[in-house]
């Protein structure tokens, strides 16, 4: 019997609401940030944490900067007022979006080598390095922005620019136009 995952899933419905999704994506990316340090720190190969990690890496992971890069980032330059004083926290957003390519693939081949040496990552105290600073990075990411970004997306975002980015988001996944939201199917 398999474990449940370390990384919960979202429900779909809740792409009907993108700011709560990102909101909900976050949490996720905080619980992968948690599996990493645990496997970083493991004496023992944990293969199917390693597994899971590396699917949100591959697929998680990519969906969300595209999200934000295509979406979310672009609306809120749109929206925005000067006194929003929002362009440098989109810039510091976007440049670390740019990074992540590079650091993702990084870390894919360190959890890649890992499973295939069956190896712990605590074994090589590099590899520990490299996957605790990227968490380090992660966390603070995030926190800029739960902090800023989507509080200030959910007092200039229109209900229109909110359907489009729902849309879209969903369109990503291969799944319907409309995502049904929970507020919908009560109605």
């Amino acid at each position: 019997m398999k474990d449940a995952p370390v990384i919960e899933p979202i429900p779909t419905a809740l792409l009907a609401e993108p700011l709560n999704w990102l909101f909900a994506e976050h949490y996720r990316h905080r619980q992968f940030c948690g599996l990493i340090e645990r496997i970083a720190a493991s004496p023992t190969l944990m293969g199917a944490e390693i597994q899971e990690a590396l699917a949100f890496l591959r697929h998680d992971l990519p969906l969300h900067i595209v999200d934000e890069e295509d979406d979310l980032f672009p609306l809120l330059r749109r929206r925005c007022e000067p006194a929003d004083e929002l362009d440098r926290a989109l810039g510091s957003l976007s440049a670390d979006h740019r990074d992540d390519i590079e650091i993702v693939a990084q870390l894919v081949r360190l959890l890649e080598t890992a499973l295939r040496l069956d190896r712990p990552i605590a074994a090589n105290v590099r590899a520990q390095r490299q996957l605790r600073a990227f968490i380090t990075r992660e966390r603070a990411h995030i926190a800029l922005e739960n902090a800023v970004v989507l509080p200030i997306a959910r007092l200039r975002l229109t209900q229109e620019d909110l359907e489009v980015f729902s849309r879209r988001m969903a369109a990503r996944r291969g799944l319907p136009d409309r995502p049904v939201s929970t507020s919908d199917a009560a109605s």
